[in-house]
């Protein structure tokens, strides 16, 4: 099927202010695959940060007076830029986050659809008439409650989507009339870098957004600013939650970490199931917070279900992510890689049976399918965030849930049955942010709610969603009397 060709090492400049910064220390960043030289930009410090703050105060006094149709026309210009330049973005996904090609390609074509809806959003932002006459004594009043931008926002970001993780805060910010200071993750800054290419190129007043591969003590300081009305933070159940206890009054949106659960009912398509399964476990060698990684099998469909897994499992190509035949590359780091397979040989050396995977080469982590798993090993209880699944057997469907809930994470999950009954009471008792009918934990379209219970986090994403959590409601009440 061919590789895709790379192209020279570029230095960035990082988004200052509508200005590309090139000053202070210089840093690589460093192909999960092969540790080749991707490119390279400079560490903002903790003046660039307060400069850009400052830049996002003075934007906002635009940003937040912006007609409907201007932040529409921007966003589409930025679904546009995006897609004109596609395969340079993908390209740069899957060299610093090692993200097979296909996928990174998918990730983009992701990101122009989710500026797309944020600028049919931006048009959409309404408000309500609430009448209050409701006591004599109020007679002849009424309200107007209107949604008003919160102001400038921090936004933290990931390695896993380095594009559309980014594009989740960036689009629906620009779409509430907010301005943005974006920390993207250390491993994957130059993605975000590109994209402020696209928005710049676009219109957004300078200011706007700022993006700063910043340290992340320096960061920390930005949390408990003041002056930057919400942080939106994705990544780490531990960095996420320490965040939130140093944000002060701003408001807070985590998303977080998650060990999905997909529970497979005999009166389903097993196979079909399976095939699914294949796709959600090890798709970006599981590094997404739904990835598949619990799989619930009720047992008299337990065996089949394992052999057409294990079919799939084995069919997987594994290595260099640009090559375009390539389902799953490397992990984000060796340590990563380490990590997991330690996971893996401690569930094995406790009883675990290793069905297939478990050898780790470098970073690459073989995809791997684990059963015979305590609840209590790791590669059940915690977030495994790898090319990982275990699959176990249930007798009852109500077990079934409770062994999915019996976790301190509540992300999504996934449900194969034809019994409506049954899928009703899932909803109902599934302790999730989403429950995924006939498919794996792992879906997700771009303006759908998403995010959390428990350590999975609070708030929601999602383009309408996530400007609902930008703006806040002020009512302006009228004696008409």
């Amino acid at each position: 099927m061919g590789t895709a060709t790379k192209s020279p090492a570029k230095t960035w400049g990082f988004y200052l202010d509508g200005k590309w910064i090139r000053e202070g220390e210089r840093f690589e960043v460093l192909a999960p695959y092969d540790r080749a030289v991707v490119g390279a930009s400079y560490r903002a410090t903790a003046a660039h940060a307060e400069e850009a703050v400052r830049a996002a105060q003075r934007a906002f006094q635009l940003t937040r007076k912006m007609a409907g149709y201007e932040r529409q026309a921007i966003l589409g210009a930025i679904s546009g830029g995006i897609s004109k330049r596609r395969e340079e973005f993908a390209l740069l996904v899957a060299l610093e986050a090692g993200k097979p090609i296909r996928t990174a390609r998918a990730e983009v074509d992701r990101a122009v659809f989710t500026f797309a809806v944020a600028a049919e959003e931006a048009t959409r932002i309404g408000g309500e008439w609430l009448p209050l006459d409701w006591q004599a004594s109020t007679a002849g009043r009424a309200g107007i409650v209107r949604r008003f931008a919160l102001g400038p926002i921090l936004a933290i970001t990931p390695f896993n989507f380095p594009l559309n993780l980014v594009v989740h805060k960036v689009a629906p910010a620009i779409a509430a009339g907010c301005t943005t200071l974006l920390k993207p993750a250390p491993q994957t800054p130059l993605t975000s870098l590109l994209l402020a290419e696209v928005v710049e190129q676009a219109g957004l007043p300078a200011g706007a957004l700022n993006v700063l591969p910043l340290a992340n003590q320096a960061a920390e300081k930005l949390v408990g600013d003041d002056r930057l009305k919400m942080l939106t933070f994705t990544g780490s159940v531990p960095v996420g939650w320490a965040l939130k206890g140093k944000s002060g009054k701003k408001k807070v949106t985590l998303e977080l970490g998650g060990n999905a659960g997909v529970i497979v009912h005999a009166d389903a398509d097993v196979d079909v199931a399976a095939d699914r399964c294949v796709v959600g476990g090890f798709s970006y060698a599981g590094q997404s917070c739904i990835s598949v990684q619990r799989i619930y099998v009720q047992r008299s469909v337990q065996e089949q279900f394992l052999a057409r897994l294990l079919a799939g499992v084995k069919k997987l190509r594994v290595g260099d992510p640009l090559d375009e035949a390539t389902d799953v590359g490397p992990m984000i780091s060796e340590d990563a890689a380490r990590r997991a397979a330690s996971w893996i040989d401690e569930a094995v050396a406790g009883g675990a049976k290793l069905h297939a995977g478990g050898a780790r080469q470098g970073a690459v982590l073989q995809p791997t399918v684990l059963t015979h798993v305590r609840a209590d090993m790791k590669v059940s209880c915690q977030e495994v965030f790898a090319p990982v699944v275990i699959v176990e057997p249930y007798d009852d469907f109500a077990d079934a849930v409770r062994r999915v809930n019996d976790s301190p994470f509540g992300l999504q999950a996934g449900v194969f049955t034809r019994d409506s009954k049954l899928l009703f009471s899932a909803f109902e008792n599934l302790e999730v942010g989403g429950v995924i009918a006939g498919d794996i934990s792992a879906f997700r379209i771009d303006h759908m709610p998403y995010g959390g219970v428990k350590d999975s986090g609070i708030g929601r994403e999602g383009l309408r969603y996530a400007i609902e959590e930008m703006t806040e409601p002020r009512i302006l009440v009228l004696n008409l009397g």
